[in-house]
């Protein structure tokens, strides 16, 4: 069965409008396997389009792509007189087309009488990918040439390659399995579904928790191959046996001066290897190490094979260049291949990831607002742990500040809890005086220490920016530096510099916190542009943040509305259909559906996917759930 169309509202909406009155039509270009056809027929779905499509096999044969909708020996100009009365047109793999199509496709952008929809690789560089078809000039020059507008995709984000993931397997997938398969397809949607369906076939998947997970090597299938064949097959013997070197060295580097310089740089100009900062060698791509050592049969394996890496020193340094980053109040993401590597590939007996490690790796990611991935490392510590109080807090601080109150209170159970912990907890069961005397309780040292203004910046996500906000700007420091406006701006009500406080949080990776910013803004504004502008950014950027529910998002907007809105958007955002809110509610469908749109339209969403962002759960509510109901 195929997949449920996710994500992509924005690009499916801009094709939608290609194909309206005035317009000439679109080119969607991406990647390839990246989801380009799927969402163009998405689009069109309904709407009687002729389809063409190229293959590789018929790229000698002219006009094959149109060869059901043209008659046999058509000339040129013959055909683009057949098609003119062709109203909506989908050209999909363009890039494969004969050359007589190609030309053709062409013309008929240029005479404009038909709306075209292509579809196309476009030839852009990914690194260690495979080798993509040449684009026809013809075709290439439908954007160059500025005939049509183009759209080229991006890979989906993680959260929506989660989706699709918890579709397949019938369940919630753990972060760290998801952040893997995100990683390991890059973007290619049809190398994920291969992936999985060799997971679940192998029965590589295991239930950690609540949810799949997959901890092992990546099973080498014929068409995990055939994908990375035409960038490892046309390789030299000499460039092969460095690769395989590479392969077998993961997860550490080799050092730049074990292999020769020129056919490193080779390798490096066709995107198979990367260097580092500290000059190690690594492959590009993380499908190639798994293939070439599945490859490379047991004797040569045995012989490649180098003596039991000692992780211990890569993995401390990773460690320090996390914590550093706290230091500096920058969280953005930076490679991390070691403890990816040993938490996905080599965990076991003899390589555990250690807990002080995980604890780390959990706590950047929460500052970042990965909070499933924050509670998948805190867990993983837990493994080698039980009693490790760091990745404890960590896991508590996740799961409350994702509104689970009871998760975060039996991770508690039985073990003290730090401030932050406390504070958080307090705040998921809905007691903000408690969560906020919890804040002021904290001891602030006065040294620097990036953890006092981390825990005095809770009470500013709380909404109570006055307790702490002179504590705050005393904090010597970059995160005191970084979180003091946001304390201020926000003890003033000032909109814009909120918004501007959100923008510099953005730019260090903390997602959660500049959402937080920009939801807070929404309620001081007093142009109601600039606060429908700052509620789309914290909507866009929660989307993110993996399930956060804490109160500056859950409180978002929900007192603009009408008291019958708010009672009908809660139930929808529990899951309802605008058919069950009518029989809960006796109203009629239509009356639903016109106050969600009036809804809609104030909290500047777009669909029901975005209502769980902006309001309260509804068992907070007092309203029952779909389940329930």
């Amino acid at each position: 069965m195929p997949w449920p169309f996710t994500g992509r509202e924005d690009e499916l909406e801009l094709i939608r409008g290609s194909l309206t009155a005035g317009r000439h039509g679109i080119v969607v270009t991406g990647p390839e396997g990246c989801g380009k056809t799927r969402l163009v027929k998405e689009a069109v779905r309904g709407t009687g389009c002729a389809t063409v499509t190229g293959t590789p096999e018929t790229r000698r044969i002219p006009f094959a792509g149109f060869a059901h909708l043209l008659p046999e020996g058509v000339s040129l100009h013959r055909a683009v007189h057949l098609l003119a009365g062709v109203r909506n047109l989908l050209v999909d793999d363009a890039h494969l087309l004969d050359d007589a199509s190609a030309a053709l496709v062409h013309q008929l952008a240029v005479h404009g009488r038909t709306r075209l929809l292509v579809v196309s690789t476009d030839n852009a560089p990914v690194p260690g990918a495979i080798h993509a078809e040449p684009v026809p000039g013809a075709v290439s020059r439908l954007w160059t040439g500025e005939l049509l507008p183009r759209l080229r995709l991006e890979p989906l984000p993680p959260q929506d390659v989660a989706q699709l993931v918890a579709a397949d397997v019938d369940g919630a997938v753990e972060q760290l399995t998801v952040n893997r398969l995100h990683r390991l397809c890059q973007g290619d949607l049809r190398l994920l579904r291969e992936l999985l369906g060799a997971l679940c076939r192998r029965g590589l998947l295991t239930r950690a928790s609540d949810a799949w997970a997959w901890r092992g090597p990546v099973p080498v299938t014929a068409t995990v191959r055939e994908r990375t064949a035409s960038a490892l097959d046309r390789l030299s013997p000499d460039e092969s046996a460095a690769l395989e070197r590479l392969a077998f060295s993961e997860p550490l580097g080799l050092d730049i001066g074990e292999l020769d310089e020129g056919l490193l740089e080779r390798l490096e100009a066709q995107g198979l290897i990367g260097i580092d900062e500290h000059s190690a060698v690594r492959l590009s791509h993380p499908l190639h190490g798994p293939v070439l050592r599945a490859g490379a049969g047991q004797l040569r394996a045995r012989r490649l094979t180098r003596t039991p890496p000692r992780y211990g020193p890569a993995l401390d340094a990773e460690s320090a260049a996390l914590t550093r980053r706290i230091e500096q109040a920058d969280v953005r993401e930076v490679p991390t291949p070691v403890g990816d590597w040993l938490a996905e590939e080599g965990a076991g007996p003899d390589s555990p990831v250690p807990a002080e490690y995980a604890a780390v790796r959990a706590r950047v990611a929460r500052l970042r607002g990965a909070l499933r991935e924050a509670v998948a490392w805190a867990r993983e510590g837990l493994r080698t742990a039980a009693d490790d109080l760091s990745c404890r807090a960590e896991l508590a601080l996740a799961e409350a500040q994702s509104g689970h109150a009871t998760a975060a209170h039996d991770v508690l159970e039985g073990h003290p809890a730090p401030g932050q912990a406390a504070t958080w907890l307090w705040a998921a069961r809905g007691d903000t005086g408690k969560a906020l005397k919890a804040v002021c309780l904290e001891p602030v040292s006065g040294d620097f220490s990036g953890d006092s203004a981390f825990a005095l910046y809770d009470a500013v996500r709380l909404g109570a920016p006055d307790l702490v906000a002179d504590r705050l700007a005393r904090l010597p420091g970059e995160p005191a530096a970084l979180l003091a406006p946001h304390a201020d701006a926000l003890a003033r009500g000032d909109g814009p510099a909120l918004d501007r406080a959100a923008e510099r949080l953005e730019q260090r990776g903390f997602l959660l916190f500049a959402a937080e910013a920009h939801a807070q803004a929404v309620r001081v504004h007093r142009d109601p542009r600039a606060a429908r502008m700052s509620r789309s950014r914290a909507v866009t950027l929660a989307r993110r943040c993996q399930g956060a529910r804490t109160p500056a998002l859950s409180r978002l907007v929900l007192g603009e509305l009408t008291a019958r809105q708010r009672q009908i958007v809660t139930l929808a955002a529990a899951g309802l259909s605008n058919r069950q809110i009518a029989e809960q509610l006796t109203l009629s469908i239509r009356t639903v559906g016109n106050h969600l749109y009036g809804a809609y339209a104030r909290l500047g969403a777009g669909d029901r996917d975005a209502l769980p962002w902006l309001v309260d759960a509804p068992e907070e509510a007092g309203l029952p759930t779909a389940r329930s109901a």
